[in-house]
């Protein structure tokens, strides 16, 4: 871990080797007046929009909407089959199921969902005007790093994947209270510079009650959204094979929530980043071509019981296009069925990502390693 003690307060880095715009977003985190204790960084940090992504932070007094950001609940599912083995051929004819009944991209589907899989409804701002439009949503994949895949586990089992969030619903809630915040900090002279992009809340205040009640909702959404993907995913699965599931593991990794560290209440904020409580199951996936892993968190109070959210981009997504070499990449997803077909793709090859196995070595004081999984098959958004 890197100590920075040259802020309001410390920054603990489990990422040797920060990118400067993340750890300058850092810095602008650890001199905010209400920020706890200190600022953390996983090891798959870099550069967001006001807060690094991979950064965890806890607050006295005020939620911050960007320190959660736009994909609120964005998260992981994972899901372990009775499989030992899939030929190549069935794994094909499953990966057609899952793309006939899970949207990906920008696609919504055609018809209404059932209400039975929303979240009961809210009467808040952004919930009135989304909440028909997430039945649409709901169980649809979203575009970007959001992927399926499936996976053979070092536990001799076929795994499979989700990598989700909040769709629309949560883009819309957070560009709602963001923009709010900025006016309020505006208008009451904040010492909180505008241009960092970090605007408050006061928790003391209605403004921020009304983000958490929609914050929340999304998470329920997005969990919902996974667990509906899931369903059809195993529906694809039991198509063309006799298997059978386990319960999974799903969990968030964009949002703020109450909890005790340091033996005071605050407001923890994970942005790409997971909790990892001593025990508590939790999901790392590696980039497009490489290895996932479920893990069991230690309970490092250091980092406020947290852990990285998956591998972490080296390369914004224009720079590797440019300069990532097709052949390549392709070369390293030999095997594996994957969605790479051409130069505009490379924004989500491997080369793109961090190796994940440093980041594994950076953060063994924060997990244990319970199942290493390899990739067969990906869609991605």
């Amino acid at each position: 871990m890197k100590y920075i003690d040259t802020e309001r307060v410390i920054i603990k880095s489990w990422c040797n080797e920060p990118e400067e715009g993340a750890l300058d977003q850092a810095k602008n985190l650890a001199n905010l007046p209400f920020i706890f204790k200190q600022v953390a960084l996983m090891p798959d940090t870099h550069q967001g929009y006001g807060m690094p992504i991979g950064g965890v932070i806890a607050t006295k007094g005020v939620v911050i909407p960007n320190a959660v950001g736009v994909d609120i609940g964005c998260g992981m599912l994972a899901v372990k089959t009775s499989l030992e083995e899939l030929d190549p051929d069935t794994l094909k004819k499953i990966m057609g199921s899952i793309r006939e009944s899970v949207p990906v991209g920008y696609k919504h589907h055609s018809e209404r969902q059932d209400k039975a899989f929303m979240p009961e409804a809210i009467d808040f701002p952004v919930n009135t005007t989304e909440w028909e439009s997430g039945q649409y949503q709901i169980g649809t994949l979203g575009s970007g790093n959001h992927f399926i895949e499936v996976q053979k586990g070092d536990d001799g089992y076929i795994w499979y994947m989700v990598h989700s969030g909040s769709r629309n619903v949560g883009f819309k809630v957070a560009n709602y209270y963001n923009k709010l915040a900025k006016e309020i900090n505006a208008k009451w002279y904040s010492s909180v510079e505008r241009n960092v992009d970090l605007a408050f809340l006061p928790m003391s205040e209605d403004l921020a009650e009304q983000y958490i009640a929609e914050m929340n909702w999304c998470l329920e959404f997005s969990h919902s959204n996974r667990l509906l993907m899931s369903s059809r995913i195993a529906t694809a699965f039991t198509t063309h094979t006799n298997a059978t599931f386990d319960g999974g593991v799903n969990i968030h990794h964009n949002y703020a929530e109450m909890e005790n560290h340091f033996s005071q209440n605050v407001m923890v904020h994970r942005k790409g980043a997971t909790s990892a409580k001593m025990g508590q199951l939790g999901i790392i996936p590696g980039s497009q071509g490489a290895a996932s892993y479920i893990v069991q968190g230690k309970g490092n109070p250091e980092s406020f019981q947290s852990c990285s959210h998956g591998a972490g981009r080296r390369m914004g997504r224009k720079q590797a296009q440019r300069e990532l070499v097709l052949k390549d990449e392709l070369a390293k997803l030999e095997g594996i069925l994957h969605s790479i077909r051409g130069v505009k793709d490379l924004d989500e090859a491997t080369g793109a990502y961090k190796d994940i196995d440093v980041v594994m070595a950076e953060q063994e004081d924060l997990v244990d390693i319970k199942v290493k999984l390899t990739p067969l098959a990906v869609i991605k958004g």
